[in-house]
């Protein structure tokens, strides 16, 4: 299977805004949730549904790189691509941009491990790793290439 990909439009609202006017440094880790949670809905695999199958995904890893500003009310677009990463990992990287411009805004990954209702780690069973891309899929690269669009917006 190739990449799995998906977007989602979302809107940012006052109360993600801070004082400087823009999002705070917190909510692209709830934007990222947002893109994952739809992404696996996208995939007919709803955490819902994972978690009455046995199957949980805690993060372990988080990684945000930050471009620009997203001020209230402004429509973002949140693409997650999906990738399984080792024996009992997943990985989600999401790019957030503006939707009407496509100004880069945030993006990183976050890593889960896959485990069961026991707690301990385990490979992914048949229903999910066929809905996965082959280990080893390109991920989006998260080097940190700020362009300086802070001082653009």
């Amino acid at each position: 299977m190739g990449v799995v990909e998906h977007s989602c439009l979302l809107r940012v609202r006052y109360s993600e805004t801070d004082q400087m006017g823009t999002y705070y440094n917190s909510r692209p880790l709830e934007w990222f949730e947002c893109g994952r949670s739809e992404l696996l809905r996208a995939m007919e695999l709803p955490y819902s549904s994972m978690e009455q199958r046995g199957i949980r995904l805690p993060l372990v890893e988080a990684h945000v790189f930050y471009h620009g500003k997203a001020r209230y009310d402004d429509e973002l677009r949140v693409t997650t691509r999906v990738s399984l990463v080792g024996k009992a990992r997943m990985r989600f990287d999401v790019t957030v941009v503006h939707a009407a411009d496509e100004q880069r805004v945030v993006h990183g990954h976050t890593v889960h491990a896959i485990i069961g209702a026991n707690g301990r780690p385990v490979r992914p069973p048949e229903w999910l790793s066929a809905k996965l891309p082959a280990e080893g899929a390109e991920p989006e690269p998260t080097g940190n290439s700020w362009q300086g669009s802070w001082e653009q917006q």
